[in-house]
């Protein structure tokens, strides 16, 4: 917006690192997802998060090829569209992942509340304490 090269050429370079670390985190993202327990909520959460953020990654790494030649100028409307498509995803997904950590306390507490109400119902996270946690049995 401000016609400054210096912004895209930071952006452009901004985003290779946003996707290099993309893949390094859906690494250990994918480790974690896997341990969950089948049939609670944290695991469709985490399935929604991960695929999720796998898409904004594309998103990005398509912007990036497409401003590739030139980075120093403004993007074209495609990238542009795309990159911003990408943010409003990313903000989705990482409201997911706060639910995950804070509302679920996946890989936080052994005792994790895997089947808690969503953040958004009002309701206390743990409104499911009369279940049996699914891992402990406790």
């Amino acid at each position: 917006m401000t016609r400054n090269e210096s912004f895209s050429i930071v952006a452009y370079w901004n985003i290779l690192g946003g996707v290099i670390g993309g893949i390094i985190a859906a690494v250990f993202g994918f480790r974690d997802w896997i341990s969950i327990p089948d049939n609670t909520r944290a695991k469709a959460i985490g399935l929604w998060h991960g695929v999720g953020n796998v898409v904004v990654m594309i998103f990005f790494a398509i912007a990036w090829i497409l401003r590739r030649d030139d980075p120093a100028h403004l993007p074209l409307p495609i990238p542009f569209v795309l990159e911003v498509i990408a943010v409003g995803m990313g903000a989705i997904t990482g409201w997911l992942g706060g639910e995950l950590v804070e509302r679920l306390a996946v890989g936080v507490d052994p005792g994790a509340h895997l089947n808690s109400p969503s953040s958004l119902s009002n309701k206390p996270a743990s409104a499911n304490d009369h279940e049996r946690h699914p891992v402990t049995g406790d």
